[in-house]
């Protein structure tokens, strides 16, 4: 039985830490915590649902046409929302985004409805596979497992060592720094949004095949991702990721044994990280000196 809760915990967990990594990478690079996060997962999978329900297109392509309507939309966010903006400060890039998630949630309720519906997914939550002597796993537990590893390694690579990696951590350092050096600090965050986006739309989607869709689908799976993200430090990406398969463990466990917990699980996990560990626990804290 606690084998079989462990593994649940971490699927789930492996989802949680993909979506604490779109927040992360956006917080890396420019110390903003993007509370429309989201939104923009819900508004990209309703995206996905119209096309596979009114066009009967296929999954594959469906994805694809989701992935390139993200990576558009965080661009978008970036230029319209936050770009405008003179140094603002945290609560003002804070007010920011939460305007952009009124919006995106308007929008989808304009759009789509309020009404609950079922996500066409690829994977399938009941067709189970034994992987050892009472442990079993579902299709979408093994797709959230792979594509989790597959995002990581990409991350790796793409941070240590490309020419545009490279620049975004520098960014992250000291962004006048990086204007002197000839960076593009604009364009780093552009793209920056979209990564975010784009990754938060595919966790999203593997949200809404275990639930249900309707425009508030992701407000819970978004703060148990921002919970692992502080759990596991914001300022690092490996360390969200841990964070997000502990937070899916701690909440599997509640949720068996104390049912009634299993809402503000988050919540406190919140709470105690950020009174013992503000930097949480892969993370080092730092004061940026001026």
């Amino acid at each position: 039985m606690i084998e079989q809760l462990i593994i649940e915990g971490l699927a789930v967990g492996a989802c949680y830490g993909l979506f604490g990594v779109a927040v992360a990478i956006i917080y890396k690079t420019s110390d903003v915590v993007n509370f429309a996060q989201g939104e923009m997962g819900m508004i990209a999978t309703f995206v996905a649902f119209h096309v596979l329900t009114v066009y009967n297109v296929p999954f594959w392509l469906a994805f694809i046409l989701t992935t390139a309507f993200a990576i558009l939309l965080g661009m978008l966010i970036e230029f319209c929302f936050l770009r405008p903006a003179k140094d603002p400060t945290v609560l003002g890039f804070i007010i920011i985004t939460l305007g952009a998630e009124m919006l995106l949630m308007g929008l989808a309720g304009w759009k789509w409805g309020a009404e609950q519906k079922d996500f066409p997914f690829l994977l399938s939550v009941q067709k189970m596979h034994k992987i050892m002597p009472g442990v079993v796993l579902n299709e979408w537990s093994i797709g959230v497992f792979v594509l989790s590893i597959l995002i990581m390694i990409f991350l790796f690579l793409f941070f240590r060592f490309s020419k545009l990696g490279i620049a975004m951590r520098a960014t992250q350092q000291n962004v006048n720094a990086a204007k002197i050096m000839g960076i593009k600090v604009e364009r780093v965050f552009s793209i920056t949004w979209a990564m975010s986006s784009l990754i938060g739309a595919v966790a999203a989607m593997f949200f809404a095949a275990r639930s249900v869709l309707d425009p508030n689908f992701m407000m819970e799976p978004f703060m148990r991702a921002f919970a692992a993200a502080v759990l596991g430090g914001l300022a690092s990406i490996p360390g969200v990721v841990v964070g997000g398969l502990l937070m899916g463990i701690i909440e599997n466990i509640f949720g068996y044994v104390w049912p009634e917990w299993k809402p503000i699980v988050a919540f406190v996990v919140i709470v105690i990280v950020i009174t013992i560990k503000p930097s949480g626990l892969f993370s080092k804290h730092y004061v940026k000196k001026v």
